[in-house]
């Protein structure tokens, strides 16, 4: 039996009878209370892709900032229409407490309001941080809330399917280059198709070059939507060939003079691995249905989860929750236990993880020891900084969570003793639970200082200058990273260095950089302490080799290959353009 959306859903009787008006009130206020969260997420997904769509609009038109600045700003409307929608379950239900006949009811109706509906797995996971909200519920293991996903995607798609295919070998390469560029909506006349059509063939040409004969029905598959971030928007595509699922992603600019052009096809996984990586910011992405845009997105990057797919398009509320049920499954499928994360103790953050599983959490201690002069707030604050800002794929995002619930049995002792001695106020005992109020979470990377002291020569090298350009990425996209030890980065198995540590974060043009004077006399330079005042903003870029490396090879090889980061200048300069507004792409 089909349900409409328009037609209630029979309750089941409660255990206490109730006489056929009070049913009747009842389930009213369930459809009622049902379609008012429902109308919550419709006015907040509609709100989103308006934004969303400006992406187009901006890359028209040249606004890059605008553009910056619409990605960081759909950020924050996930809660804002979550406390739109409880402060109107506050005002017209009243709803006190839980009850659990009602809401049981509430979340079978709002289950059968989805029949049909396109982005049914969002729509839950509004609902879930709705009753949460509500209720002051923190826990993702009660009755009332989707605990799993009830609503199947795996079939959902536009009336206008989300991607159309070509076919290279009936129609011949370059026509099919010349449909697939020009079925693209992109708003901009191109600047030199035949060109970008010749650079593209040749691209595929060196493809062909490799021991992969082309089978009968070879064909190219493209994802109508566009992928908007930062200056470029990318044409986001497969290979069909046979069994196998191959990469195909064009790379456009736009030029000054408003014209556009193909500058590069992608179509190595690693490379389009590292382009949908968390250490970016998030893409500007227009689609009815995300589910099917996520579902094309796996097929070509089979190392990535639902999580990270859903995050990178910006649903990160979404990402969380795809998490969360992830290690859920793999905590019941596995049996090692939570410890210590491997590396140096951090002084703000406790790290722990699951040796089987690639992610850590990141929890604030009670207490910083000295030097740390940071608070609780400021800490979260910077988290938060980052998470909004371009992390030119330097910068790990992290998930964040609340009252989240482990079981107690898994964690170490040793791990257990210093949850409770180091951050007592952020952990609750229940039963055979452990949880934990407030925690980020982040892919797991080998810090940066083990990987050194493991490295061969040439490993280290790389690294190292990894190391030197992450900094350098970091500030010209107008963050200081402060702490620049090496143990505050990351190498990932791509071979890419990544910061992860971000309490003492700060805006580029809040940093004062400095030369150091030189001493009046010898003994200055013999003496303890500095011979010259120092502000807490003041950074001296000379002192930085010394300060980040005690080893001397490695030493020397940072200030061989990095020795503009030592010149105090330089910093300067990249403040200077910053300042104006530019930014590297």
């Amino acid at each position: 039996m089909q349900l409409s959306t328009a037609d209630p859903i029979p309750l089941e009787q409660p255990s206490s009878p109730l006489s056929s008006a009070s049913v009747g009130r009842m389930n009213e206020l369930v459809i009622e209370i049902a379609r008012t969260i429902l109308q919550g997420f419709d006015k907040h997904f509609s709100v989103f892709r308006k934004i969303t769509q400006r992406g187009h609009e901006h890359f028209i038109r040249g606004e890059w900032q605008l553009s910056r600045q619409a990605a960081c700003y759909r950020i924050s409307l996930y809660d804002q229409r979550v406390l739109e929608a409880v402060a109107v379950l506050r005002e017209r239900f009243d709803p006190g407490e839980p009850d659990p006949y009602l809401w049981q009811q509430v979340k079978f109706h709002y289950l059968g309001l989805l029949y049909q509906h396109k982005q049914p797995e969002l729509a839950e996971t509004f609902y879930n941080s709705v009753f949460v909200c509500l209720f002051q519920r923190h826990y993702y293991n009660n009755d009332y809330i989707f605990i799993r996903p009830c609503v199947s995607t795996e079939r959902l798609d536009t009336n206008d399917p989300v991607y159309c295919s070509f076919y290279p070998t009936q129609q011949g390469w370059r026509r099919s280059i010349v449909n697939i560029l020009r079925q693209a909506d992109i708003g901009l006349p191109f600047d030199d198709l035949d060109r970008d059509v010749r650079h593209i063939a040749r691209d595929i040409r060196q493809l062909q070059n490799r021991p992969t004969q082309l089978l009968k029905h070879f064909q190219i598959q493209m994802l109508r939507p566009l992928f908007y971030r930062n200056r470029t928007v990318y044409m986001v595509g497969r290979v069909i060939n046979g069994p196998d699922r191959l990469p195909f992603i064009l790379k456009l600019r736009r030029n000054e003079h408003g014209r556009v052009h193909v500058i590069g096809l992608l179509s190595e996984r690693d490379d389009v691995a590292n382009l949908f990586t968390s250490a970016r910011a998030y893409f500007l992405v227009d689609t009815e249905v995300p589910s099917a845009v996520v579902r094309f997105l796996l097929s070509i990057l089979p190392e990535k989860e639902a999580a990270d797919i859903y995050t990178q398009i910006g649903f990160h509320k979404q990402g969380k929750a795809e998490f969360y049920r992830n290690f859920l499954d793999h905590l019941a499928r596995s049996s090692d236990l939570i410890q210590v994360a491997p590396g140096a103790r951090g002084m703000v953050m406790l790290v722990f993880t699951l040796p089987s599983y690639p992610y850590v959490f990141k929890l604030i201690r009670d207490r910083f020891a000295p030097p740390k002069e940071v608070t609780r707030k400021q800490v979260i604050d910077r988290y938060h900084m980052v998470k909004q800002h371009d992390r030119v794929g330097r910068m790990s995002d992290a998930w964040e969570f609340s009252y989240t619930a482990f079981p107690i049995d898994r964690f170490t002792d040793e791990l257990l003793k210093e949850l409770q001695r180091d951050a007592p106020s952020q952990i609750i005992i229940e039963d055979d639970k452990l949880i934990i109020k407030h925690l980020f979470i982040e892919r797991r990377l080998e810090p940066l200082n083990l990987y050194l002291a493991r490295a061969n020569a040439a490993g280290a090298a790389h690294a190292i200058q990894e190391y030197g350009n992450a900094i350098h990425e970091i500030a010209a996209a107008g963050l200081f990273p402060g702490d620049l030890l090496p143990k505050n980065f990351g190498v990932t198995r791509y071979g890419r260095v990544i910061f992860y540590d971000y309490d003492e974060v700060v805006p580029l043009g809040e940093c004062n950089f400095r030369v150091i004077p030189p001493a009046r006399y010898p003994e200055q330079e013999m003496a303890a302490e500095p011979w010259y005042s120092v502000a807490p903003a003041d950074v001296f870029p000379e002192e930085f080799p010394p300060f980040l490396f005690q080893n001397r090879i490695h030493r020397a090889t940072f200030v061989r290959q990095h020795r503009r980061l030592l010149d105090a200048d330089y910093w300067k300069a990249l403040q200077q353009i910053v300042a104006n507004g530019d930014f590297a792409e």
